[in-house]
Parts: C-alpha cells; structure tokens; sequence
C-alpha cells in the first residue's frame, strides 16, 4: 500500500508519517512548501500511483481567518475539493482530517457523526465546506479535536511555558472537550485506512471529556510544577476574534462499527504522552 500524507510538516502529519515510516510503509510527505493542495495540477501529480491520501494541510489559524476567510476556504474548502476529486481520477481512497469547529458547540450530549455541521467561526464554516466535498467524492472524514503533540506548538506546551515564564496562567473552565494526543489519531487514521470501512464520517478523539483548566492542572502538574498558580476564568474574560465551541465533545461510535479501536481516556494518554510533548519548549504564544 502506497501513502501520500499532505500537511506532513504539521503537528498531526508528522506523527503520521513517522508511524507509516516505522512500519516499512512507502510513504510521500507532502508537507506546506513541498505541496499546495489548491494546485490541480501539482496535487494530481502527487496522488500517482498512491493507494491512500490522509489529507492534513489546512488553514488551522483559527483566530486569523475570521479577517481572512476566503484565504481559509481557499485551502480548507477548494484545497480539500480539489485533493478528494483528484484522489478519484487516481484511483485512491481519501481520509481528510476535520474539526469539532464545524459545530456550534451548544450541545450537552456528545456530538454524533450523523449530526448536522453547525459552524459558528470562518474557520468552522471553511471546514464544513471541505467535509461536504469529501463526502461528495465519496471519500472519508475524520473528525478530531483539541490535538496536542510533540511536533508544534499546541496547548500543554504553551502552558508550561507561560507558568515558568510568569509565574501563573489563567485558563478557561467553561469550555469543554477531550485533549487528543496526534500519535493516537495517527494511529487511528491508519488502521482506519487499512480496514474496508465505508465512506462518511468518523471521530478519533480521547474518551472522557475535561475543560482547558481542567487540561492545564493536569498538564502542569506533568511540566513538576504547581498546580495551584493556574487559575479559573470564563470565556467572556479572555475573549478572541473567533468564538469557541463551548462543547467540544464527540462521540466515536462509528470506529467501533468498522473495527477500529478508539483512543482511550484523555488522562490515560495524557499521561502517556506527556513527557513527549513537554520535552521541548513552546517558543510561540
């Protein structure tokens, strides 16, 4: 089986990559600069003779794209577009990576794989736009959310560092979600390709569900420092040009129907993961 990963250099592709790598896979590592997915030709160039596409690059600064929509639907939507139908003409399957964005975050049940998209954000609205594509073309969509990993910034490492830096942090605690280890979606999108399962829309998160303060004890007290110097605030105290999903979690029942094991609990792996992820410093806000 032949693999291209696109948005290899990113937090998610390079877990994905490694893991292909080490299991003696032929892989293709598409990252940013090596490939633009809005390039019919150069991304129809990339899929030749490929088996399976895991399709990561997207537009991911969420904040940005509020001011910047059309730039993130030009890679999140017409990227995502142009990758799915180029897949088809090459004869390989599609697993495009997606976002708990998509909904509104107003539920109070876990999000299931049948529900509606809901977008609130540009960045939500592009990512519902890409999934719709996907699907189109008969391909794949696996939705994560809250992904930390060792290759990028993301929210633990950014955390410890603050604390180390000033002393403290304050985190939002009425937001909630499931912290997501990249390795164990990598995992997950793999076995997921190699299985028959059909096309549609599948969730690879953790288990168990906390909120970013709750996340921010855990991942201080991992970093060897005191818990007690992060504080409790609500979103409207740190608000951003982008509104967040309040519920973030999702349910992941469609993995169990095709055979695939889901992530387990997010303390479990975060634990697991930690010294990984904290062993080189964040040096981005």
């Amino acid at each position: 089986m032949r693999w291209l990963v696109t948005g290899a250099s990113g937090l998610l592709g390079r877990e994905i990559v490694s893991r292909l790598r080490a299991s003696g896979a032929e892989v293709r590592a598409a990252g940013r600069t090596e490939l633009d997915v809005r390039d019919e030709r150069a991304v129809a160039e990339a899929v030749e003779g490929v088996d399976v596409v895991l399709g990561c690059a997207a537009w991911t600064k969420v904040d940005e794209a509020e001011a910047h929509e059309p730039e993130a639907f030009s890679v999140n939507a017409t990227g995502a577009a142009v990758l799915a139908r180029a897949a088809n003409r090459a004869g390989a399957r599609l697993l495009h990576v997606s976002t708990d964005y998509v909904f509104s975050g107003d539920a109070s049940e876990p999000y299931r794989e049948e529900d509606e998209p809901s977008p609130v954000s540009a960045y939500g609205r592009s990512k519902a736009a890409g999934e719709k594509a996907v699907l189109e073309e008969g391909h794949l969509v696996v939705r994560t959310a809250w992904l930390y990993g060792a290759h990028g910034p993301c929210f633990p490492r950014t955390i410890a560092r603050l604390v180390r830096e000033r002393g403290g942090v304050r985190v939002v605690a009425d937001q909630v979600g499931q912290p997501t280890w990249a390795a164990d979606v990598a995992r997950v999108l793999v076995d997921l390709a190699r299985t028959e399962a059909p096309a549609g829309i599948y969730h690879a998160t953790s288990a168990g569900r906390t909120t970013w303060h709750g996340f921010a004890l855990a991942v201080v007290a991992a970093a060897g420092l005191d818990p007690g110097v992060v504080e409790p605030c609500t979103t409207a105290e740190m608000p951003r040009p982008a509104p967040r999903p309040a519920w973030s979690v999702l349910g992941c029942e469609a993995l169990a129907r095709v055979g695939v094991e889901a992530i387990g609990p997010w303390e479990e792996r975060w634990a697991e993961a930690a010294a990984a992820v904290l062993d080189k410093a964040d040096t981005t806000v």
